[in-house]
C-alpha cells in the first residue's frame, strides 16, 4: 500500500475521531461516540500494519504488543472502580508521554539522510516530541500519585518556584538550539539533558498544584498528551497521528478552559499552582463561627419524611457519592420519589468529582435518565423554588463563602446556590472540610440538616424508609 492509498484510511479515521468527539459531547450519544473512536483507531492501526515498507518481523512484534496491551486494558477496565477512574486516566496519559520520548529517541538514532535544512527541521520535531512527552510523563505520574493518595494533595511551594520553572524552560530552549544546530556530531548529551530537565519540570509543575485543581490538571494532561502525539506525528510524518493529537490536544485545552471558568480561575493560576497553600478556610471558618458554628443533625427517618412531603427535590452528587459507590442506591431513591409524583432532578457542577464529567458517568452507570441530569447553569435558578436539596458528598461546589467571603480561597467561584432551597440535607462521612480544605458555612445555616454516615449505607436505609 503506497502513501496515497494509506492516506485514505487515515482520512477515514480522522473523520471518525471528529464524529467520536461530537458524540462524547452528550450523555445520550456518548456510547456511539466511543464506538466510532474505537473503529477509527482500529482503521488507522490496520492501515499502518498493511503499509508497504513494514518489515514482517516488525509487524509481528507490533501485533504482539497490541495483543498484550489489549489484554492488560481489558483487565484494567473490568476491575477498576469508578472512584479510581481519575488516577487511571492520569496513568494512561503518562503512557502517551513515555511513548513519545521513546519514539523520539528511536527516531534520533535512526538513519535520516536529510539535507541540512531537513535535518534541522527533523531535530526540532524530535526535541519538541521528547520535551513535551517527558513533561507529560512525570506530570501524569505525579497526578496519579496525588489522586491515589500516595502524595499529599497540598501544593509543594518551593522558594522561588516560578524562577526555577523559568530557568528550566530557558535551559531547555538553549539545549534545543544546540540539538538543532549540531550537524556533524550526534548531540545525544544535549537531548538527554533536555529530557531530564523536562522530567523535572513536569513533576514540579504538578506538585505545585493543589488538590482542588486536580480535575483541571487531568484535563490539562489530556491536552498535553494530545500535543505530544501531534509532535510525534510530525516526527514520523504520520498524518493520522497529527490529526488525532491535534483533536485531543485542542479538545483538552477547551475543556480545561471551561473548567477554569467554572472555578473563576485563569488557566495560568492553575498551571503555576499554589491554590490551597494556606490550608484553606480560615476566613470561611470565621464566617462559620459568626453563624454559631453549630450543626443540626437529622435522621434517615426524618429525611424520608422531608422528601415525601416535598413537591420538588434536587440531588447534588459529589465525590463522596463516588467513594461510597452510592449511585445505584441514589437511582432507587429517585425512582421511589418519582413514583409518588415528586419531581427529582440532579444538579451537576462542572468540577464535581476528580475528573471532568465524573458525576455524569456515575449516574449513567446507575441508569439515571439523562433528562434528569442538568448542568449548573441550567438548574441554578431553580433552587429558590425547591423544597428539598439532597447533597451527597459534595462540599466546595455548594459553599456560599465563594459569594459572601472575598477572602475565601474559593472566592468568586461559581457554585450551586443550594442554600436558597427550603430545606438542605447534607450527607457526609464526617465534619472534615472539602478537597480544597475550605470550611463550609452552609453546614451551620438554619435550613441545613446534616446526615452523617457512609453515603451508600445512608441511601440504602433511605431507600427502605421510602418503601
Amino acid at each position: 500500500m503506497n502513501q496515497v492509498l494509506l492516506s485514505i484510511p487515515y482520512l477515514a479515521s480522522a473523520v471518525l475521531f471528529i464524529l467520536s468527539l461530537k458524540g462524547l459531547a452528550s450523555q445520550v450519544t456518548a456510547r456511539r461516540g466511543n464506538l466510532l473512536g474505537m473503529v477509527g483507531m482500529a482503521s488507522a492501526l490496520l492501515a499502518t500494519l498493511a503499509a508497504e515498507g513494514v518489515h514482517p518481523i516488525s509487524r509481528m512484534w507490533v501485533v504482539v504488543a497490541m495483543l498484550v496491551g489489549a489484554a492488560v486494558g481489558t483487565v484494567l477496565a473490568a476491575r477498576v472502580a469508578m472512584t479510581a477512574m481519575p488516577e487511571l486516566v492520569a496513568l494512561l496519559h503518562s503512557f502517551v508521554g513515555a511513548a513519545a520520548v521513546l519514539v523520539g529517541y528511536g527516531s534520533f538514532f535512526g538513519k535520516h539522510g536529510l539535507t541540512d535544512v531537513g535535518h534541522a527541521i527533523h531535530m526540532v520535531e524530535i526535541f519538541v516530541a521528547v520535551w513535551i512527552g517527558a513533561i507529560t510523563f512525570t506530570g501524569s505520574v505525579v497526578a496519579f500519585f496525588k489522586l491515589r493518595g500516595l502524595v499529599t494533595g497540598k501544593p509543594l511551594l518551593l522558594p522561588g518556584r516560578h524562577g526555577l520553572n523559568l530557568a528550566l524552560v530557558v535551559a531547555s530552549v538553549a539545549l534545543g538550539l544546540v540539538i538543532v544546530a549540531e550537524r556533524n556530531g550526534e548531540p545525544l548529551g544535549a537531548l538527554v539533558a533536555a529530557t531530564v530537565i523536562a522530567l523535572i519540570l513536569g513533576a514540579h509543575l504538578v506538585l505545585a498544584i493543589g488538590g482542588a485543581d486536580m480535575p483541571v490538571v487531568v484535563s490539562l494532561l489530556n491536552s498535553y498528551s494530545g500535543w505530544t502525539a501531534a509532535a510525534a506525528g510530525f516526527m514520523l510524518a504520520n498524518d493520522a497521528l497529527i490529526v488525532t493529537g491535534a483533536l485531543v490536544g485542542s479538545s483538552g485545552a477547551i475543556l480545561s478552559y471551561i473548567m477554569c471558568r467554572a472555578m473563576n480561575r485563569s488557566i495560568w493560576s492553575v498551571v503555576l499552582g499554589g491554590f490551597g497553600a494556606n490550608g484553606g478556610g480560615q476566613a470561611a471558618a470565621g464566617a462559620a463561627a459568626a453563624a454559631g458554628g453549630e450543626v443540626h443533625e437529622i435522621t434517615v427517618g426524618e429525611t424520608a419524611r422531608e422528601l415525601l412531603d416535598a413537591r420538588t427535590v434536587i440531588i447534588v452528587p459529589g465525590y463522596g457519592m463516588a467513594v461510597a459507590r452510592a449511585q445505584h442506591s441514589v437511582h432507587e431513591v429517585t425512582d421511589r420519589l418519582r413514583a409518588r409524583n415528586i419531581q427529582v432532578r440532579f444538579a451537576i457542577h462542572p468540577v464535581a468529582g476528580r475528573l471532568p464529567g465524573h458525576m455524569n458517568v456515575l449516574l449513567a452507570e446507575a441508569s439515571v435518565p439523562y433528562d434528569l441530569v442538568l448542568e449548573m447553569d441550567e438548574i441554578n435558578g431553580d433552587f429558590p423554588d425547591t423544597d428539598v436539596v439532597l447533597i451527597i458528598g459534595a462540599n466546595d461546589i455548594v459553599n456560599p463563602s465563594a459569594q459572601t467571603d472575598p477572602h475565601s480561597p474559593i472566592a468568586g467561584m461559581p457554585v450551586l446556590e443550594v442554600w436558597k432551597a427550603r430545606r438542605v440535607v447534607v450527607l457526609k462521612r464526617g465534619r472534615a472540610a472539602g478537597y480544597a480544605g475550605v470550611d463550609n458555612p452552609l453546614f451551620y445555616q438554619e435550613n441545613t440538616r446534616m446526615l452523617f454516615g457512609d453515603a451508600h449505607q445512608t441511601m440504602s436505609a433511605l431507600e427502605k424508609e421510602l418503601g
